[in-house]
């Protein structure tokens, strides 16, 4: 049952429904956003938690609580944009007996509320787990290279991958879905622990050194709802062949490829509102350029970033595109073509050992080298 689930709902009101569920101990917990399609409605956020592991329940919300119209996150009933929104005399549900059940894909549920709401939906599992759907070009080096030169400045963002896997975040690679609990669980405890291991003391108030915090503990392993990604078309083709080996290059099929996704950011945020924040109850793609805090990495890297709460990014950009606009691309470059590619990356500078200042990038670089057969 564990991830995130989209659909509408129907009853006593009409509307969209974003349900995100986190695999406990021997439970499931979550959130579920209700967006009503009547203006004069508040949205809401649910939490909930299910009395086993069973794939039919009946639970009790533990809270109810009034959408933010304004910074989209949940907050207190007699909170002054919830009143000058929707008035003094704002009626809200404190609780919400639902029933459920759920299979493969699907997720069933429906509720009745202290105060008579009553509402029922049938969710699909995002797609996220899949192979990509995008079309991608196929190209040779070279084309890749003269591809690269022709695009603007700095409108675009590079990620680079071994395989063409679906776009998506370490944190919903991980089983994850409820940021809330990411942030209130997750986020304390690393802080705590990691504060006596660096030497700047982050103060994750201040919006630019909690965005470098959570930069600092995804390029080190944490799984965050943060992606990586380069201004450098070259940095981005290192990263796409980054451990495939010689051996690996020379035994590769036509079809084996490595992916490098050419990210509209520029036309993107013209079109889109940027939420630098975790967890909104609206879905949302966001760029963002962190402060290198600790972090020696994102200078050589040429590094952007792009926060999310979606599990399923490649489906919601391409919900967003049409036939004019094209926002995100994929590029698969093939294998075998490796060596010549670090070569030429190694005569740019492009290294393990520039990219990842310190002994493990020196050494990584010095393997290439040295074990390169």
């Amino acid at each position: 049952m564990n991830g995130q689930w989209l659909g509408r709902f129907e009853g006593t009101q009409n509307g969209s429904i974003t349900v995100n569920v986190d695999e406990r101990e021997a439970w499931y917990e979550g959130i579920a956003y209700l967006h009503p399609d009547e203006n004069s409605a508040a949205a809401v956020a649910a939490s909930f938690r299910t009395p086993n592991k069973k794939n039919s329940f009946r639970s009790r919300t533990t809270e109810i609580v009034p959408i933010d119209p304004t910074s989209g996150f949940p907050t207190s009933p007699t909170h002054e944009n919830i009143r000058t929104r929707y008035g003094e005399n704002l009626v809200m549900s404190k609780w919400a007996d639902v029933s459920g059940a759920w299979k493969n894909n699907t997720l069933k549920l429906s509720w009745n509320t202290d105060i008579g709401l009553e509402g029922s939906c049938t969710l699909t599992r995002l797609a996220a787990g899949q192979p990509s759907d995008l079309l991608p070009s196929r190209m040779r080096w070279r084309e890749y290279k003269e591809y690269a030169a022709g695009l603007k400045g700095r409108n675009y963002l590079f990620r680079g991958q071994n395989k063409p896997w679906r776009l998506r975040t370490s944190f919903h690679r991980a089983g994850r879905a409820d940021l809330w609990r990411f942030t209130r669980e997750d986020i304390p405890e690393l802080h705590r622990h990691l504060s006596s291991k660096t030497k700047h003391v982050f103060n994750l108030t201040i919006p630019d050194e909690n965005g470098g915090f959570f930069n600092l503990i995804q390029h080190h392993g944490y799984p965050t709802p943060i992606l990586d990604w380069t201004y450098s078309p070259y940095v981005a083709a290192f990263f796409a062949f980054r451990g495939i080996t010689s051996k690996q290059a020379a035994s590769a099929n036509p079809d084996d490829v490595v992916r490098i996704l050419v990210f509209d950011h520029a036309l993107w945020r013209s079109d889109f509102n940027q939420l630098l924040v975790l967890a909104p109850a609206t879905p949302h793609f966001s760029v963002a350029e962190f402060i290198a805090i600790e972090n020696e990495r994102m200078i050589p890297q040429q590094a952007a970033s792009t926060v999310t709460n979606l599990d399923d990014i490649e489906s919601y950009i391409r919900s967003k595109e049409s036939t004019d606009k094209t926002y995100l691309q994929a590029i698969d470059l093939p294998v075998s073509e490796r060596r010549q590619v670090s070569e030429e990356l190694r005569r740019m500078g492009i290294t393990a050992g520039s990219l990842f200042p310190g002994l493990d990038g020196m050494c990584e670089e010095l393997k290439d080298r040295n074990f390169e057969v």
